[in-house]
């Protein structure tokens, strides 16, 4: 048996922040335990390349949703399995949320939260190639660009986002008007920069920080109600490892609140029938799940433009790829959408309330969780998101085994917000399409098809054909009262010496991609960890 002051279970972005801000102290020893391994693997660095690696148990979780959809279907949602977690996978796309995304955690009495706390934070950890701002940081450990030889496709979509109405920026995180502009990312010349390049490398050297990966988080040990440490298993067998400080649950929206309910902490029906006994009673363990539903746009071109015929074929790959290799160019060094824009989707909304990423390629339907396919005829796509969706669902364990699978409810689109807003953001998405010069070089609409026109066809093409975003929230969510599973220093109520900090504590969603957000509220969290010893 092994004691540390703290352990932190998973090294995704907010485990790689947390071991680095904790194991800054050199007077106390901090563990940090991942189920993956080491990101060595150079389709790591390549910004496109973990495409290449998702359907590879050894560097990828596969969870299967419950059936859904008007023709019923099983999603498969991904996750990184690996130093980094999913920001070692991810689209890299690098945006913050809106200042009243923050400010509302504080009005719905989380103290802490505002994004006068969380504004200082992101100029910290930034160092952002436009230069200091009042709103960017530069010289921080994470770096943020935008594409640096963008498709000419980009420019036409650009000018036709502006020729609907959007303005186009330089940065995309500098306001929070309706707007359009290259996609920040996290990618600094040509190369990813995951959590685990930016935040957690940097600290490997110091001899208070334990990285063991490998090992994988079966259960809680809890004591007197008390967080003592975690039960794991790696390739000796099941073991314990202590905790005299505390346990920091950082598994993700999903394995967070497994790993409780694993542990007897959570709905009492839920653990009676999955066979665990119930240590403490949460009803909204795993309750509360709230993910972005992508409604996707294609249409074909005219002419032979685009990153299709660059990435279709195995020729076209590797000549793709020695370009990459040769100056860091090219599509393998962009983000997963070259272009951001964040809209309205009807005129009178208080704020921007969609989110559309668009980009000169396209892929088929995906939701096998296989290799990443892309199609041969030219194309351009479009994803659109509902910034704040209010559907909710929830993930619940089916067993005492932590084999066991994850029952996964999504519950997508399931209000009346919800679906207008995603039937509306479709609709924005065709007027770029239909606006010059963009409009000139499209041959038709390949989905969801111009026959689709009303709310109701528009979400059946969401529910059908579009995607996960992969920014689930809420299901160990914070929040002032006693129901609430982590109060707003994300400490477990009833259990001493647990925490929770990971995408699963916000109780709403925090607008855009959440790479950046969690990184920042790891970083506050581990403010309060040090102000709370």
């Amino acid at each position: 048996m092994t004691s540390f002051d703290y352990i932190i279970a998973g090294a995704g972005s907010a485990g790689c922040v947390l071991a680095n801000r904790l194991s800054a102290d050199p007077s106390v020893t901090v563990l940090l335990v991942e189920a993956g391994g080491s990101d060595r693997h150079p389709l790591f660095s390549i910004p496109k390349g973990s495409g290449m690696l998702f359907e590879n148990p050894k560097y990828m979780w596969h969870y299967s949703t419950t059936p859904f959809g008007p023709t019923p279907h099983v999603e498969n949602w991904m996750r990184g399995k690996v130093l980094g977690g999913s920001s070692s996978i991810n689209g890299m796309v690098y945006n913050r949320g809106n200042r009243d995304d923050y400010d509302q955690l504080e009005q719905l009495g989380n103290k802490g939260w505002g994004w006068d706390e969380i504004l200082p934070i992101y100029r910290a950890f930034e160092d952002n190639e436009f230069g200091p701002s009042p709103t960017r940081g530069v010289g921080g450990p994470l770096h943020i660009s935008v594409p640096r030889n963008p498709d000419e496709l980009c420019e036409e979509m650009m000018a036709a986002g502006t020729a609907a109405g959007l303005e186009r920026v330089e940065d995309i995180n500098e306001t929070d008007a309706p707007r359009i502009g290259y996609a920040a990312s996290t990618i600094k010349d040509g190369r990813r920069v995951s959590a685990a390049r930016a935040f957690l490398k940097p600290a490997l050297h110091r001899p208070n920080l334990t990285v063991r990966t490998g090992t994988t988080v079966q259960r809680l040990l809890l004591e007197a109600g008390r967080a003592v440490g975690l039960q794991v298993a790696d390739g000796s067998g099941v073991g314990e490892v202590r905790a005299t400080r505390e346990v920091i649950v950082s598994l993700g929206s999903l394995q967070s609140p497994k790993l409780l309910q694993q542990s007897g902490i959570g709905p009492r029906e839920v653990l009676a029938d999955a066979g665990v006994s119930v240590y403490l009673e949460r009803d909204n363990v795993g309750r509360g799940l709230r993910e972005h539903r992508c409604v996707a746009l294609r249409a074909d071109l005219k002419e032979d433009l685009g990153y299709n015929r660059k990435l279709s074929s195995s020729v076209a790959q590797a000549l793709t790829g020695v370009q990459y290799l040769a100056t860091r160019k090219g599509p393998l060094a962009t983000p997963s959408f070259d272009i951001l824009a964040f809209v309205k989707s009807r005129p009178d909304a208080q704020r921007v309330d969609g989110q559309l990423l668009l980009g000169p390629w396209t892929i088929p339907p995906y939701n096998t969780g296989g290799p990443v396919a892309v199609q041969r005829q030219a194309g351009i796509s479009g994803l659109g998101m509902v910034l704040r969706p209010t559907s909710t669902g929830r993930c619940e364990i089916t067993g005492s085994d932590p084999d066991a699978p994850l029952r996964i409810d999504p519950n997508y689109l399931s209000t009346d917000h919800d679906r207008e807003t995603a039937a509306n953001i479709y609709r924005k998405m065709r007027d770029i399409f239909d606006q010059s010069p963009l409009a000139d070089r499209i041959s038709q609409e390949t989905y969801p098809g111009p026959q689709r026109q009303s709310d109701e066809e528009l979400v059946e093409a969401a529910l059908e054909g579009g995607y996960c975003g992969y920014h689930a929230v809420g299901s160990c969510a914070m929040g002032p009262d006693d129901d609430a599973v982590v109060d707003s220093r994300l400490r477990v109520r009833g259990i001493d010496g647990l925490r929770v900090v990971d995408c699963s504590v916000m109780p709403t969603m925090v607008a855009g991609n959440l790479n950046g957000p969690i990184m920042a509220m790891a970083w506050r969290a581990a403010d309060f960890i040090v102000a709370d010893r």
